[in-house]
């Protein structure tokens, strides 16, 4: 195995104000321990390839949960359980899923069955009927005249080839630009809102219409190129949702063919079967909680938290979204008891259900526990909140921090990297806030809440919400480096006399 050659720090270094030190000795045994010892790639394995897609309450969801108690127990971690957090809703598997063109010639296609679809009446073949519907208006077209049909959609968006780099690292402009602060803004302006709210009350009442027709599946062409597809999910996890059409998602490639042979005169047909199963027998959401208690008499009622969000998407296993927090938050852990550090606060890993269809395991994890973010009544554990940090951005190693506007923490985080210097480049440290994901909730109540910056790589382009989310697109050392630095952070979070500054906040107890 390489060695990393670690360069010798002295055993403690002062900060500027004088008031807070870096036990640099424990940190040169957490860099020891990630980078020579790490198991980030064993982890990957039994969490990626032997749980496998990891979809919310799916049997895969399941195999997760039992992996990650049974090994953060075994590593020395206390109190690992499965902790509900409330109801979600209905576990779905994908059993068989087949389709292919079979006139003019023969082509298997690839296509994903969309989320908590349900299954086709046995094996379907049939002519590939393309329809335009864009409105209620368009219904009256094609009404009485779809039932048994295989409906077919054209994929949006632009699928030529692509001369950018599907992979890449930040550049020192880029995180320069991080830097500066950005202008108030609302993410989306109040149209840009009103009309993704009415795309989706149409894509309900499109689904209904197409059902009740009696379609026998519908193909629906998505973004994506060169094979990759992304996959999204109706709200069918509900318990009460009522039966609808079975939706296949179709690489766009592979649903323009059929669609310019349809286009120039050429009869299309194509044969399709998908089972899928439903469980109903527990609706609860489940998220993984286990804790290294503190030490310290006085501090180890006080709590550092660190996770990231263990459900995935279903077309692939999740290697990148989100199975590498997973891996690194994980990872932390076991360097922090394999090198026997005794924090003087309690460390507790955290990893979330829920997370694609709403952040709901963290967010009713935040309001069961520590406060409701709509009323701001809060509870008397979320004084006890130090910090939480996240890590769900892929694989890429990590540039900085956002603070989440967060400013005073700056300077704590900037001497906390620099004993990172040899493994970190151009570090970045912006007060901006970042969203989607599991630290929103512990921050929309006065707790210290942060995702890291981390190199895109291929997150965007080729594994957020996609069939090619495997354990090839991990990037081992990344994940190496990732995981050592969260060691570090959450470790001198544990050990600084004073719990990390929070941002003012209007409560109510």
């Amino acid at each position: 195995m390489k060695k990393i050659l670690l360069i010798p720090a002295l055993l403690f270094v002062f900060i500027l104000n004088g008031q807070e030190v870096i036990d640099a000795a424990s940190i040169e045994k957490i860099k020891e321990e990630g980078l020579n010892n790490s198991q980030v790639e064993k982890i990957a394995f039994e969490l990626i390839d032997k749980a496998g897609p990891r979809l919310s309450n799916s049997k895969g969801y399941e195999r997760a949960v039992t992996y990650a108690i049974n090994q953060l127990s075994e590593w020395g971690l206390e109190n690992a359980t499965k902790e509900a957090w409330g109801e979600f809703g209905r576990g779905w598997e994908v059993n068989k899923s087949y389709v292919a063109m079979t006139k003019p010639y023969y082509m298997p296609f690839i296509a994903v069955p969309k989320a908590w679809t349900e299954s086709t009446e046995g094996a379907i073949s049939g002519k590939v009927l393309f329809v335009e519907i864009n409105s209620e208006e368009d219904f009256d077209k094609y009404r009485g005249k779809l039932k048994g049909a295989i409906v077919a959609f054209k994929p949006r968006g632009d699928q030529s080839p692509n001369f950018k780099a599907d992979a890449r690292r930040y550049s020192e402009d880029d995180l320069g630009e991080m830097e500066e602060p950005r202008a108030a803004r609302s993410t989306y302006t109040p149209d840009q809102i009103a009309a993704f709210r009415k795309r989706r009350e149409f894509s309900g009442k499109l689904n209904t219409f197409l059902t009740e027709e009696g379609v026998a599946v519908i193909i629906k062409g998505v973004n994506g190129r060169h094979g990759t597809l992304f996959t999204s999910s109706p709200r069918g996890y509900l318990k009460d949702t009522p039966k609808g059409a079975t939706e296949l998602e179709m690489a766009p490639e592979h649903a323009n063919l059929m669609a310019r042979l349809v286009e120039n005169g050429v009869e299309v047909e194509m044969e399709a079967e998908v089972k899928t199963t439903f469980d109903t027998e527990d609706l609860q959401g489940y998220n993984v909680v286990a804790e290294i208690p503190g030490s310290d008499k006085k501090l180890k009622s006080e709590v550092v938290m660190l996770g990231g969000h263990l459900d995935s998407w279903h077309g692939a296993t999740g290697a990148t979204d989100n199975g590498a927090g997973v891996i690194v938050m994980m990872e932390a852990v076991r360097i922090l008891k394999a090198v026997g550090l005794k924090p003087k606060r309690t460390i507790r890993i955290a990893l979330w259900g829920g997370e694609e269809q709403g952040i709901f395991g963290s967010r009713n994890y935040v309001k069961n526990h520590f406060g409701d973010a709509e009323t701001m009544s809060l509870k008397s554990e979320q004084k006890k909140i130090s910090a939480y940090y996240n890590i769900d951005n892929g694989t890429g190693r990590i540039r900085g921090i956002y603070l989440q506007g967060n400013e005073e923490v700056g300077p704590i985080f900037k001497n906390w990297f620099s004993s990172f210097d040899d493994i970190m480049e151009n570090t970045t440290i912006t007060a901006r806030n970042t969203g989607g994901t599991d630290h929103l909730g512990f921050d929309a109540i006065g707790i210290p809440g942060f995702q890291f910056i981390q190199d895109p790589v291929e997150y965007w382009s080729r594994t957020h919400h996609t069939n090619m989310d495997t354990y090839e697109r991990l990037v081992i050392d990344d994940l190496k480096q990732i995981a050592t630095i969260v060691a570090g952070f959450v470790y001198n979070t544990a050990m600084r006399d004073e719990m990390l500054p929070r941002e003012v906040i209007e409560i109510k107890e």
